[in-house]
This record gives structure tokens, sequence and C-alpha cells, in this order.
């Protein structure tokens, strides 16, 4: 049961830089979506939506092998 809650909790962030990578690659062909009034507001959320995902995701996988002591000693808690 955790590692199905593990995995959905990488799943999640996952699918929202997915959804920011669409976004810019949408700008890059000039594709307007409605929520966003401009394309340069569109490429700009795509961003942010696609580093927080990645982010998150790294962030996740760096605590988990903090914990498992599984990382490089200068990245050990002192």
């Amino acid at each position: 049961m955790q590692r199905f809650i593990a995995l959905m909790i990488l799943v999640i962030p996952a699918v929202i830089a997915g959804y920011g990578i669409k976004l810019m690659r949408d700008t890059v062909f000039q594709i307007l979506h409605i929520p966003y009034f401009s394309l340069w507001f569109q490429f700009i959320a795509g961003l942010i939506l696609c580093i927080l995902g990645i982010a998150f995701i790294g962030g996740f996988i760096f605590h988990r092998d903090r914990k498992n002591n599984k990382i490089a000693p200068r990245f050990q808690k002192k």
C-alpha cells in the first residue's frame, strides 16, 4: 500500500510537468488555449508548472535517498 501511495504522489507532479511542457510546446506553435489571455503568459505558466513538477519529483527522490543513506557524503545531514 505504501508503494502505491508513493507512486500516486509521483504521478500527479509528473502529469503537471507534462501539462507544462504541452503549454510551452503549444506556445511555440502559436496555439492559444482558453484560460490564458496571451501566448507569453501561457509560456510562463507552462514553464512554472514544468519546473514545479520536476522539482517536486527531484525533492521526493532526494529525500528518500537521504533517508536510506544512498547519497554523497556532502549532502548528508550534519
